[in-house]
C-alpha cells in the first residue's frame, strides 16, 4: 500500500498530461519522426483519462490520514529514497485544494509540490496559486489532445495530410471513446463548468492572485470549455453523430441563451456549427472519390428513424430559449430535406421531405437571417474558424439555389411592403408595423458575411458568373481551375439572384442591396466582377434611357450622376468664408435616408477600388463623372461629418495608386480642405479645423478627423510632393503636420468622447501618420540650411521635410514627446490590469507607434546631430536617451525607461511592443553614463524590479520564437514567431553590450548578479533556491540545455544558430570577466555541469550556416579553455581530467557518469589511451574532429564581372561603402553602393544600353501569347519612363559632344538597329492593345513621342557666314539625324493603315490625355513624313473632317473656360493640341487646301468663343483669387485660345498658293465677323508679351489677306455689302498704319519704357528678347502690308495708291491721331531707327558667335551670367556643376545668336520695304502729282482723279511738294545712305538680293536730283 501511496512530485494531474499533449502535438502538428509509436504508447497509458473525461481521483479517508501524518511520519516520494517530512502549512493547503476541486488528497498534495517546484517560473505567485494553474493546465492538455486526435480522423470535410498509419490509429481510438458516450460527457462538462462558479469557489478559498493570475486562470478555463466544444465540432465535420447524440446536442441547444449583445458565445457557436454539420448533405455535390463510403456512413440516408426523430424534435418540439437559433436549425433541416429529395435515395423519405416548405416558412417567421447576422456572425469566435465560414456559405447559397420560389416570394413581399410604405408616406401616416423584412435581413446577412474574408477564400466568387471568360484572357473565370467551360448550375443561379435583385429595386431595398454588393465585391476578382456589373447596368438599353441617366438605379452612371447633383445643389448653399452660419449647418440638402444611401454607396465604391487598381484608374479618369473632383467639392459643402468621413475613406482608397495620389495632393491643396493659406483680412479659419473644434467636439464624435488622418496616411505612403502648395505659401507638408500635431494629437487626451474607444482610435490614426513620416526620413545636409523661397515678391523661410520637424520635436522636451511618454505610461498601466476595455486594440496600436517613433528617433539622432553640428545652425536639441531620463509629470519619478521596459512583461499578448521596447533599450544601453542610472531605476522598487526581470526572462523563454522566417512571409503566426526571435536577439545584444561596460550595469542586474555589493560576492543558485528569482542567465542556460541529454545534442544550435551563438557569447563574457568569472564558473560547474554536457556534442555541424556554428564552437571552446586553466590552477584535478579526457580520448566510450565517480582503473585507462597502448579500435579524438569541421580552404570571391565599370574605380567605391557590423565583421552596405552606382558611375552610353535591354525584354514579355492583361498598364508605365530616360540620355550626350556628335554607325552610343528594334516593339505593343486600353496607349504614345524626339536635330547657331551653295547643300552627305528620321518613318509606314487607324481614332475620341497624346503623335509623324502618306490617310479616311467638325463642341467647352471661376483646363489643352496638328497639316499646300475643303475656317468663323475677350476689370478681380499662377487669368486663357488660331490662319495663307484667293477670302470673313475683337486688339495699348504676339500675328494675317479680288471670291455680293466689306478693310488699313505711328513715333520710347516695367527684374532675359522680335515683326508686317497695297493698286507709279501724306519732316507731332493720314516722314524715321538697330544687333551677334567658339575658355563670371538666362535665381546657378554650366552656357549662346539672326533678317526686310515705299511715294509726288490751286481747297468734297485712290490724302499744294523735297534731302542724307550700304555689305552678301538696297538708294537719290533739275 505504501508503494501505491507514493507521491508523484510531477503531479499526476499535470505532469503526465503535459507529456501526453507533447506526444499528440509532436505526432499530429509537428510530424516528428518516430512520433506515431510514442503516441500509441501514450494513448494506451492515458486512455482512462479520456474515458472519464475531467474526472478527478476521489477523496478517501485513507489518503487524508496519510497526508495528515506526513508532517510527523513523512511521506514517500517517487524517485527519492526514504520518506520526506512535510511542513504543516503545506498539508493544510493540500486539504483546502482537495476540498476546492473535490479531488483526492494525494493528488492535491502532488499539485502543491509541483507548484512549489514550478514557482520560479511564476514570479509573484505562491505555490497554492501555481497549483491552481497547473490543475487547469492539466485539464486543458486533455481537452486539446482530444480535439487534435478528433481533427486528425479520416472524414468528409478536411484532411491534415498525415500518414495512413497515424490516421488509422487516431480514428480507431476516438471511435472507441465515442462508443463509450463521449458526446454526452462533453455536453455535461460544458454545462457544468462555468467560469463564474469556478471563480466564486476560488475567490472563497483565496485561490486567485493578482490580475495576471486571474487572467491566466480564466483563459485556461475558457480554453477547456472551448476545446471540448470544438471536439464535437471537429467530429461532426468528419463523421455524423448517432441519433441519440444528435438529439442530445439539440436538447442542449434548446436551452442556450445569448450574450448581452444578442450574439452566441464561442462555445455555443461551436456546438451550433457542430449540429449544422450534422445536418449537412452539401458535401455530396463535390464528388470526391470516396463518395460511396460517405453515403453509406450517412444516417440521414441509411436510417429512417434518425430522420424521423430529428424531424419530429424540430417540428413538434417545444419553443427554444432562442427562437432565432431554432429558426437557423429549422432552415438547415429544411435545406437538408430539400437536398435529400433530389437524391435517388431520398424517395424513401418522402413523408418528411415534403415538409421542407413549411419548415422554411417557420424559420423565416423566427427571423432566421436576422439571427444569423446578429447571433452567429456577431459572435467573436466566428471569424477564427475557416469551416464555420464554409458551412454558413453553403447554408446561404443552398437557400438561394434550392428554394428559388421562396426567394421570389420574399421579393414579392418586399415589393408589396415598399408600396405600403410609399402610400403611407404619401398619406402622411405612419408606415404599417407588420412589415416583413426578411429580404432586407438576407441581403444584410450576405453583405456582412462576405465583407470579412479572414482566410482569403473569396467564396463570394460563386455569386459571379464569369460572362466574359471567353473574350477576356486575364480573368478566365476559371471555376475549380477549369477554364472555358460552362459554369456550374449553382453559380448561374446565384449570379442571376444578384442581377435580378437589382432590377426595378424598390426604395426600401436600396441600402440592403448596396450592402450586399459591398460584401460580394470583397476580393481581387469579386471586385472586378462587381465593377463590371455596375458598368453594364449603366449602359443605355434602347428605350429606357430617359433624361440622360439610364434605367438602373444601381450603376456607376446613376451613382455618380446623383453625387454630382448633390454637389450642384449643395454648392449653392455654401456660406461665405466670413459669414458665421458655418457652424449651424443648413442641412436642407440631405435627408437621413439619403445620407444612409450615400454612405452605403461610398462604402461600396471604397471596397471595389481598394481591391481593384483597374477600377480605381477607370473611375478616376472618367471624363464625365470625375469622382475625385466631385467628392472634394462635397467636402466643401455643409454635409454631416459621417458622410464627409466616408468620402475621405473613398479618397484614401483612390490614393492607393501613386499617380492618383500625386494629383490628389494638389487638389487637396487647391480646395483647402485643411486651410493652409489664409486670405488677408479673413477673420476665422475654415475647413476641417473648424469641423473638428466646433462640430465634432460638440457632438463628441470624431469620424471626420479619423478619416482625414487615414487619408493623409495613405497619401504619405503613395506620394509626398515636395512642392505642395508652391506659389500660394511656403511649399511643403508643414501645415498638415502642424494641424495633425497641434489640433489632433496634442488635443486628443483633453477632448470628450461619447464612445470611449474613439479616444484611442484618434490617437492611433494620427500616430500612424507620424510613424510613416519619420520612417521615410533620412537627415540631409540641406535640411539644416535656412533656405528662402520667393512668395508673391517677398522672401519667406522654406519648410523643412516633415521628418525633420518630427525629429526636432522628439529631441526636445516638447509637448509631443511628453504626450508620447504619457501614452506609454498609460498603456503599460492599462495592460497591467489585464482587463478588456473599449479601444484596447487601438490603444495597443497607438502605444506601438509611440515606441516605433522613439526607436526611429534614437536610430537617426546620431546622423541628425552630426549634420546639425556641421551646419552651425542655432537649433537646440538634446539626445533622446537623456530626455528619457527626465521626470514624468504623472508619477513624479524618472521612470520613462522602466515604463518602456514594462512592455517586455506583456510580450505574450503584445509581441511587437516587446520587440520595439527591447530595441529601444538596446540602443540606450550603449551609453555607460545611462547604464548606472538604469540600474538604479530598475532596482529602487522591489515589485517593479521583479516585474521587469520577469519580462526579460519571459521574452527569452518564449517557445514560439523561430529563426530564419523570410522577411516577406505573410503567415501571421510566422511573423509573430520572427518578432519573438528578434526580441530575444535584442535582449542578448543588450546583455553583451552592457557586460562590456564597467559595473554596476544593466546586464549584471538582469543576469542575477549583485549590483549593490561587489559583483564577485554573488552566489548564483538555481531558481527558487534561497529565494533566488529566475534571471536571464537561467533562461539562457535553459535555452542551451534543451536536448543536451539526447544523442542529437543541443536543439538550439540547429534550430536557431544565431541565437545560440549569442547565448554562448554571453556565457563566455561572464566567464572571461574577472568580476563575474568566479561565481559563474562555480555555478556552471556545480549546478549545471554545463561545459561537459555541451563539449561532448562537439563538433556542431549545420550545413548552410557554417559561420554561426563555428562561432558557437569558438565561444564554447574559449569558455572551456578558461575552465581548464582555472581548475588546473586551483588543483581541481578531477574536473580538469574529465574535460581533457572528453576532448582528447580516442577510445570508444559511453557517455560518462557524473564526475567524482571515476575509479583507479579508469585513470590508468586514460593514461594508456594517451600513450597508445590499447589494442581496441580507435576513434577520432574530439579535438581533432572539431578541426575537421573547420574548412581551411577559403573560397576567394570570383573577380567581379564588370560590363560597364572600371574595376579600380568600383573597388574604391565598395571600400567606401564598407562598415564594421556588430559581430565585428566588415560588410558592405549594398543599398548605399547601389545608390552611388546609379547616381555616379553608370556612364551615359552604358545607361542607354541598359535601358535598351530593359525595353526590349519588357516588350518581349508583354507581347508574348500568355502575358496577363492586368500586367499591361504597369508595363506601359515602365516603357514610358524608360523611353523618357533613353531620350534624355541621348540628348545630354549629344549636348556634351557638340553639334558634330553622332557616330557613323548610329546615334551616340546606341546603334540605330537597336533603336529601330525598340520602335518596332513599341508600335507592336500599341497595335496589340486593340480597341480598348486607351488609357494604357496614352503611356505608349508618350513613349513614342520621346523616342521620335531622339532623331530631332538640335538647334544650330545661325552664324551668317557666306554659306555653301545650294548645289553643295543638295549633294552633301546625309547627317545622322536625317538618316535616323528617314529610317524611323520607313518603319512606321511599314505598319500601314492599321497603325494610322488606331492613332487617328484615339485622336478623335476617348479620354482627354489619350487624345492629346494621339494628336501630338500625329503632329510629329506628319512633320517627318515627306511622302505625305499619313496626311493622305487622314484626309481620305474622313478623320480630318471629324476633327474639324468637332470644333463646334470644342467651342462650347472653351466658352466655359472664360468664366471667372477657374474651371477644368482640359478642353483648352485638347484645343491647343488640335490647333497644333491643323497647323502642321496646313504647312503643305495639299494639307492647307484639304483643311479649306473641310470647312475649317468656316467652323472657326462660327465659333463664339472669340467674341468673349475678357474685359480688364474682371481680370483684376480674378488676380486676387489665384495668386499661384497655376491657373492662368481669363485674359491669358483667351490668348491661349486665340493665338493658335491666328498662327493656323497665317500658315494657311502662306501655304495656299493656287487657292490663295479662296483662303484669303475665308480668313477675311473671319476677320470681319470678329472685327470688334480685332479692332480692340489693334487699338490696345497693352504692351505685354501676349498682346505683342497677338499684334504680330494679326498684322501678318491682315497683310496676307490684302490680295486683289479677295472680297469678291466665292459669293455673289451686292454692292452695298461690298461697300461694307471695303469699309472694314479700310478700317483695318487705318488701324494698322496708326499702329505703325505708335511703334515708330514718339510713343516708341514710351513703349520701350512700358516694356521694362512689365518685365520683373527676376524675369529671364529670354522674355525681353522675344518682345524685341515681336515688335520688329509687327513693323515688318505693316511695311509688307503697305508694299502689297502699293503693288496691288497698280504696277505703274502714276496710278498708285497713296498711303502716306507728302510730308517728310520729323517734328514732334509724328503721333498723328488715327483720323489723319500718317506722313512719309514716319517711314523715313523708321528707316533711320532700324538701320541703327541693325548695326547694334550685328555687333551683338558677332560677339556671341565668337564666345560660342571658345565657350570653354570663358571666365566663370561670364558663364554664370549666361546660365542665369536659363536658370532663375543666383542660388540656382551656384548648385549647377561646372560641366553642366558649360552645356547651359552653350545653349544660351546658341539662343542669343539665333535671336540676333532673326532680328537682323527682320531689320533687313524692313529697310528694303521702307526704301521701296519711300521710292514709290516720291516717284508719284515728285513726277506725276499735279499740285492744286490753293483756292480749290475751299471745296472740301472735291477730289482730283489724278490723286488716285488716295487714303483721303487731301489736295497737295506746290508748296507741300517743295517742302517734301527739301525734307527728304535733309533726312535721306549721306550718313544714312552710307549706313544703308553698310547694312547691305554686312548682310546682303549671304543673301540672293545682293544689290537691292543699293539700287533703291540710287533711285531715290536720282529722284531728288531730277526734281531739283
Amino acid at each position: 500500500m505504501a508503494a501505491q501511496m507514493a507521491v508523484n512530485s510531477g503531479a499526476s494531474l499535470w505532469g503526465p498530461l503535459k507529456e501526453l499533449w507533447e506526444a499528440v502535438e509532436g505526432a499530429i502538428w509537428r510530424r516528428q519522426p518516430e512520433s506515431v509509436h510514442l503516441l500509441d504508447l501514450q494513448l494506451k497509458k492515458h486512455k482512462p483519462y479520456f474515458l472519464s473525461l475531467f474526472k478527478n481521483p476521489p477523496k478517501s479517508v485513507e489518503q487524508r490520514e496519510k497526508v495528515r501524518k506526513a508532517s510527523t511520519e513523512g511521506i514517500a516520494i517517487q524517485g527519492q529514497q526514504g520518506a520526506r517530512l512535510l511542513p504543516a502549512q503545506l498539508i493544510a493547503e493540500s486539504f483546502i485544494l482537495s476540498d476546492l476541486f473535490d479531488l483526492g488528497e494525494l493528488a492535491a498534495l502532488e499539485l502543491l509540490l509541483a507548484g512549489e517546484h514550478q514557482q520560479p517560473h511564476f514570479p509573484g505567485l505562491t505555490r497554492g496559486l501555481v497549483a491552481v494553474l497547473l490543475y487547469w493546465d492539466g485539464k486543458r492538455c486533455v481537452a486539446n489532445s482530444l480535439r487534435s486526435l478528433i481533427q486528425s480522423r479520416h472524414g468528409k470535410t478536411f484532411t491534415l495530410d498525415l500518414s495512413p498509419e497515424l490516421v488509422n490509429l487516431t480514428t480507431r481510438f476516438t471511435d472507441e471513446l465515442m462508443a463509450q458516450g463521449l458526446t454526452k460527457q462533453i455536453l455535461n462538462l460544458i454545462s457544468d463548468i462555468s467560469l463564474t462558479c469556478e471563480f466564486e469557489r476560488l475567490q472563497k478559498e483565496r485561490g486567485l492572485g493578482n490580475e495576471k493570475h486571474r487572467k491566466e486562470v480564466s483563459d485556461l478555463i475558457k480554453e477547456c470549455r472551448q476545446s471540448l466544444a470544438e471536439c464535437l465540432f471537429a467530429w461532426t465535420c468528419q463523421s455524423p453523430l448517432s441519433k441519440d447524440d444528435t438529439l442530445a446536442l439539440i436538447g442542449y441547444l434548446e436551452t442556450v441563451t445569448a450574450e448581452a449583445d444578442g450574439s452566441l458565445d464561442s462555445v455555443n457557436l461551436a456546438l451550433v456549427m457542430a449540429l449544422l454539420y450534422c445536418l449537412d448533405v452539401s458535401f455530396l455535390e463535390q464528388g470526391t472519390e470516396d463518395k460511396e463510403d460517405l453515403l453509406q456512413a450517412l444516417p440521414l440516408l441509411t436510417e429512417k428513424q434518425y430522420v424521423s426523430a430529428v424531424h419530429s424534435r424540430l417540428v413538434e418540439g417545444q419553443g427554444w430559449k432562442l427562437p432565432g437559433l431554432q429558426a437557423v436549425v429549422q432552415l438547415a433541416w429544411a435545406l437538408s430535406l430539400r437536398a435529400l429529395s433530389q437524391l435517388p435515395q431520398g424517395a424513401a423519405l418522402v413523408e418528411y421531405t415534403e415538409a421542407d416548405e413549411a419548415l422554411a416558412d417557420q424559420a423565416l417567421l423566427g427571423g432566421v437571417f436576422l439571427f444569423l447576422t446578429e447571433g452567429i456572425l456577431g459572435s467573436d469566435g466566428f471569424s477564427q474558424e475557416e469551416f464555420y465560414t464554409r458551412r454558413l456559405h453553403s447554408l446561404i447559397t443552398d437557400f438561394l439555389t434550392l428554394m428559388p420560389m421562396k426567394v421570389k416570394q420574399l421579393r414579392n413581399r418586399a415589393d408589396e411592403d415598399a408600396r405600403l410604405v410609399h402610400m403611407a408616406l404619401q398619406m402622411g401616416s405612419e408606415p404599417p408595423s407588420s412589415l416583413h423584412k426578411d429580404l432586407d435581413h438576407l441581403m444584410i446577412l450576405i453583405g456582412e458575411f462576405y465583407s470579412k474574408d479572414p482566410f482569403g477564400l473569396e467564396m463570394a466568387l460563386e455569386f459571379w458568373c464569369p460572362s466574359e471568360s471567353l473574350q477576356h484572357t486575364s480573368l478566365t473565370g476559371s471555376f475549380l481551375g477549369v477554364t472555358l467551360q460552362r459554369p456550374p448550375h449553382k453559380q448561374v443561379v446565384l449570379s442571376k439572384f444578384v442581377r435580378q435583385m437589382g432590377d426595378l429595386l424598390p426604395a426600401t431595398l436600396y441600402i440592403p442591396y448596396l450592402h450586399m454588393l459591398r460584401g460580394l465585391a470583397n476580393g481581387p476578382q469579386c471586385s472586378h466582377y462587381c465593377f463590371s456589373l455596375l458598368k453594364t447596368n449603366g449602359a443605355p438599353h434602347g428605350e429606357n434611357r430617359q433624361g440622360g441617366v439610364s434605367g438602373s438605379l444601381v450603376s456607376w452612371e446613376h451613382f455618380f450622376h446623383s453625387l454630382m447633383l448633390y454637389h450642384e445643389n449643395l454648392r449653392r448653399d455654401v456660406p461665405s468664408v466670413d459669414s458665421m452660419q458655418y457652424r449651424h449647418l443648413p442641412i436642407r440638402g440631405i435627408t437621413q435616408r439619403e445620407l444612409e444611401g450615400l454612405t452605403a454607396f461610398l462604402q461600396l465604391v471604397t471596397t471595389i477600388i481598394t481591391w481593384n487598381e483597374n477600377a480605381r484608374l477607370a473611375l478616376c479618369e472618367h471624363p464625365q463623372w470625375t469622382p475625385v473632383v466631385v467628392m472634394l467639392g462635397l467636402l466643401q459643402c455643409s454635409v454631416q461629418p459621417v458622410l464627409k468621413a466616408q468620402i475621405l475613406h473613398a479618397l484614401a482608397a483612390f490614393s492607393k495608386s501613386p499617380e492618383i495620389a500625386a494629383s490628389l495632393w494638389q487638389s487637396l491643396e487647391y480646395t483647402q480642405i485643411l486651410q493652409t493659406v489664409k486670405a488677408p483680412g479673413q477673420r476665422q479659419v475654415v475647413g476641417i479645423e473648424v469641423e473638428l473644434n466646433e462640430i465634432e467636439s460638440s457632438c463628441e464624435e470624431y469620424p471626420l478627423t479619423r478619416a482625414f488622418c487615414h487619408l493623409i496616411s495613405t497619401l504619405v505612403e503613395s506620394a509626398l510632393p515636395v512642392n505642395l502648395g508652391a506659389g500660394l505659401r511656403a511649399p511643403g507638408f508643414q501645415p498638415y503636420l502642424d494641424f495633425l500635431r497641434d489640433s489632433v494629437f496634442l488635443a486628443f487626451p483633453t477632448r470628450a468622447y461619447r464612445r470611449p474607444a474613439e479616444k484611442w482610435e484618434v490617437a492611433e490614426a494620427v500616430l500612424e501618420v507620424f510613424h510613416k513620416l519619420l520612417k521615410e526620413y533620412e537627415p540631409q545636409p540641406s535640411d539644416f540650411l535656412q533656405e528662402m523661397v520667393e512668395l508673391q515678391g517677398d522672401q519667406v523661410l522654406a519648410h523643412k521635410p516633415p521628418g525633420h520637424s518630427l525629429m526636432f520635436h522628439l529631441l526636445n522636451d516638447s509637448p509631443t514627446l511628453s504626450l508620447c511618454l504619457n501614452l506609454l505610461e498609460e498603456g503599460a498601466h492599462q495592460l497591467d490590469t489585464y482587463a478588456s476595455f473599449p479601444g484596447k486594440k487601438q490603444l495597443e496600436s497607438a502605444v506601438l507607434h509611440c515606441l516605433c517613433l522613439l526607436e526611429l528617433a534614437l536610430q537617426k539622432e546620431v546622423a541628425f546631430m552630426d549634420l546639425l553640428r556641421e551646419s552651425q545652425t542655432s537649433l537646440l536639441v538634446s539626445p533622446l536617451e537623456q530626455l528619457l531620463q527626465g521626470v514624468s509629470a504623472q508619477s513624479r519619478r524618472a521612470d520613462h525607461i522602466s515604463n518602456i521596459a514594462r512592455y517586455l512583461y506583456h510580450s505574450s499578448s503584445n509581441p511587437e511592443a516587446a520587440f520595439q521596447s527591447a530595441s529601444i533599450l538596446r540602443r540606450i544601453a550603449r551609453y555607460p553614463n545611462i547604464q548606472v542610472r538604469l540600474v538604479g531605476d530598475f532596482t529602487h522598487d522591489q515589485a517593479v524590479s521583479e516585474k521587469l526581470m520577469a519580462g526579460f526572462v519571459e521574452c527569452l523563454d518564449s517557445e514560439e520564437a523561430q529563426e530564419g522566417v523570410a522577411a516577406d512571409d505573410t503567415d501571421p503566426e510566422k511573423r509573430v514567431a520572427k518578432i519573438r526571435h528578434e526580441t530575444q536577439i535584442h535582449i542578448l545584444n543588450l546583455l553583451i553590450t552592457s557586460l562590456k561596460l564597467k559595473g554596476p550595469n544593466l546586464g549584471l542586474h538582469l543576469l542575477g548578479y549583485e549590483v549593490k555589493k561587489p559583483v564577485s560576492s554573488t552566489n548564483l543558485q538555481d531558481p527558487g533556491v534561497l529565494g533566488c528569482p529566475r534571471s536571464c542567465l537561467h533562461a539562457i542556460l535553459n535555452l542551451l540545455q534543451r536536448g543536451t541529454e539526447s544523442r542529437s545534442g543541443p536543439v538550439l544550435t540547429k534550430k536557431a544558430p544565431h541565437l545560440a551563438e549569442l547565448c554562448y557569447q554571453v556565457i563566455y563574457q561572464l566567464c572571461a570577466c574577472p568580476d563575474t568569472s568566479g561565481p559563474t564558473m562555480r555555478y556552471l560547474r556545480t549546478s549545471q555541469d554545463f561545459l561537459f554536457s555541451h563539449l561532448q556534442h562537439l563538433p556542431f555541424i549545420l550545413s548552410g550556416n557554417e559561420i554561426a556554428t563555428l562561432s558557437q564552437m569558438s565561444w564554447l571552446m574559449k569558455t572551456a579553455a578558461i575552465e581548464l586553466r582555472v581548475t588546473s590552477l586551483n588543483r581541481q584535478r578531477s574536473h580538469t581530467q574529465r574535460l581533457l579526457y572528453l576532448l582528447l580520448d580516442d577510445q570508444p566510450h559511453t557517455l560518462h557518469a557524473a564526475d567524482g565517480e571515476t575509479g583507479m582503473e579508469e585513470e590508468s585507462r586514460s593514461v594508456s589511451g594517451f600513450l597508445h597502448f590499447g589494442t581496441v579500435s580507435k576513434v577520432r579524438r574530439r579535438l581533432l574532429s572539431v578541426l575537421d569541421a573547420i574548412d581551411f580552404s577559403q573560397e576567394v570571391p570570383e573577380l567581379l564581372q564588370l560590363d560597364f565599370f572600371e574595376r579600380a574605380q568600383i573597388e574604391q567605391v565598395i571600400t567606401n561603402c564598407e562598415h564594421v557590423n556588430e559581430q565585428g565583421h566588415t560588410v558592405c552596405n549594398v543599398k548605399l553602393l547601389h545608390r552611388v552606382l546609379v547616381a555616379e558611375l553608370i556612364p551615359a552610353d552604358q545607361r542607354q544600353l541598359i535601358i535598351r535591354d530593359l525595353l526590349l525584354d519588357l516588350h518581349d514579355k508583354v507581347l508574348s501569347e500568355d502575358a496577363a492583361g492586368e500586367q499591361m498598364p504597369i508595363v506601359a508605365g515602365a516603357v514610358f519612363t524608360l523611353s523618357a530616360h533613353i531620350s534624355q540620355s541621348v540628348l545630354s550626350e549629344q549636348q556634351r559632344a557638340g553639334p558634330e556628335g553622332g557616330s557613323t554607325s548610329g546615334f551616340a552610343s546606341i546603334a540605330n538597329s537597336a533603336l529601330h528594334l525598340i520602335l518596332r516593339k513599341l508600335l507592336e505593343f500599341i497595335l496589340c492593345t486593340g480597341g480598348g486600353f486607351q488609357r494604357l496607349r496614352a503611356h505608349l504614345y508618350g513613349a513614342l513621342l520621346y523616342y521620335l524626339q531622339i532623331a530631332q536635330k538640335p538647334e544650330e547657331p545661325e552664324t551668317l557666314q557666306t554659306g555653301t551653295s545650294m548645289w553643295e547643300r543638295l549633294t552633301a552627305p546625309e547627317d545622322c539625324f536625317s538618316k535616323l528620321q528617314r529610317e524611323n518613318l520607313a518603319i512606321i509606314e511599314s505598319y500601314g493603315t492599321a497603325l494610322m487607324e488606331v492613332v487617328c481614332r484615339d485622336a478623335c475620341d476617348g479620354h482627354e490625355i489619350g487624345r492629346m497624346l494621339a494628336l501630338a503623335v500625329l503632329d510629329k509623324v506628319l512633320s517627318i513624313d515627306r511622302q505625305c502618306q499619313w496626311l493622305l490617310y487622314l484626309c481620305n479616311s474622313g478623320y480630318l473632317r471629324v476633327l474639324v467638325e468637332n470644333l463646334r463642341q470644342d467651342d462650347v467647352a472653351l466658352q466655359t473656360l472664360l468664366t471667372p471661376q477657374p474651371p477644368l483646363l482640359k478642353p483648352l489643352y485638347i484645343y491647343e493640341s488640335k490647333m497644333a496638328l491643323f497647323t502642321r497639316v496646313a504647312k503643305t499646300a495639299e494639307g492647307a487646301t484639304e483643311l479649306l475643303r473641310c470647312g475649317l475656317v468656316g467652323q472657326l468663323v462660327e465659333c463664339q468663343v472669340f467674341h468673349m475677350l475678357p474685359q480688364n476689370d474682371a481680370l483684376r478681380a480674378f488676380g486676387q483669387r489665384d495668386p499661384s499662377g497655376f491657373i492662368p487669368s481669363p485674359l491669358e486663357r483667351y490668348r491661349q485660345i486665340l493665338l493658335p488660331t491666328l498662327r493656323l490662319m497665317q500658315v494657311i495663307l502662306t501655304s495656299t498658293t493656287s487657292q490663295h484667293h479662296q483662303g484669303a477670302a475665308q480668313v477675311l470673313q473671319w476677320l470681319i465677323v470678329h472685327s470688334d475683337v480685332i479692332q480692340s486688339i489693334l487699338h490696345g495699348h497693352d504692351m505685354s508679351m501676349g498682346a505683342l504676339q497677338e499684334l504680330s500675328l494679326l498684322t501678318a494675317i491682315i497683310s496676307k489677306t490684302a490680295v486683289p479680288g479677295a472680297l469678291e471670291i466665292g459669293q455673289e455680293i451686292n454692292s452695298a455689302a461690298l461697300m461694307e466689306l471695303r469699309g472694314h478693310m479700310g478700317r483695318f488699313q487705318r488701324q494698322s498704319l496708326s499702329l505703325l505711328v505708335h511703334l515708330v513715333g514718339t510713343d516708341r520710347t514710351r513703349f520701350l519704357k512700358q516694356l521694362e516695367e512689365t518685365l520683373s527684374p527676376g524675369d529671364l532675359a529670354e522674355k525681353r528678347e522675344e518682345m524685341e522680335v515681336a515688335m520688329q515683326q509687327i513693323c515688318a508686317n505693316i511695311m509688307e502690308y503697305c508694299q502689297t497695297l502699293l503693288l496691288q493698286s497698280s504696277a505703274e507709279a502714276q496710278f498708285t495708291l497713296c498711303l502716306f501724306s507728302p510730308s517728310a519732316s520729323e517734328p514732334a507731332d509724328v503721333s498723328i491721331p488715327s483720323a489723319r493720314v500718317p506722313s512719309l516722314g514716319l517711314v523715313l524715321l523708321l528707316l533711320k531707327n532700324i538701320a541703327t538697330d541693325f548695326l547694334r544687333y550685328h555687333d551683338s551677334h558677332r560677339q556671341s558667335v565668337s564666345k560660342l567658339e571658345r565657350v570653354e575658355q570663358l571666365p566663370p563670371e561670364e558663364l554664370k551670367e549666361l546660365c542665369q538666362g536659363l536658370v532663375s535665381g543666383s542660388a540656382g546657378v551656384e548648385k549647377i556643376p561646372s560641366v553642366q554650366r558649360n552645356v547651359l552656357a552653350k545653349r544660351r549662346l546658341v539662343q542669343l545668336v539665333n535671336n540676333r539672326a532673326k532680328l537682323l533678317a527682320l531689320c533687313s526686310y524692313i529697310i528694303e520695304t521702307c526704301l521701296f515705299v519711300i521710292w514709290r511715294h516720291l516717284e508719284f509726288y515728285l513726277l506725276y502729282c499735279t499740285p492744286s490751286d490753293p483756292k480749290d481747297l475751299l471745296m472740301p468734297g472735291y477730289k482730283d482723279p489724278s490723286l488716285g485712290r488716295g487714303l483721303g490724302v487731301s489736295r497737295v499744294s506746290q508748296q507741300d511738294l517743295e517742302q517734301l523735297q527739301s525734307d527728304v534731302a535733309n533726312s535721306f542724307n549721306e550718313p544714312l545712305q552710307r549706313k544703308l550700304l553698310e547694312v547691305e555689305g554686312l548682310y546682303g552678301k549671304a543673301r540672293s538680293r545682293h544689290t537691292f538696297i543699293q539700287a533703291l538708294t540710287r533711285r531715290i537719290r536720282g529722284l531728288m536730283h531730277h526734281a531739283k533739275g
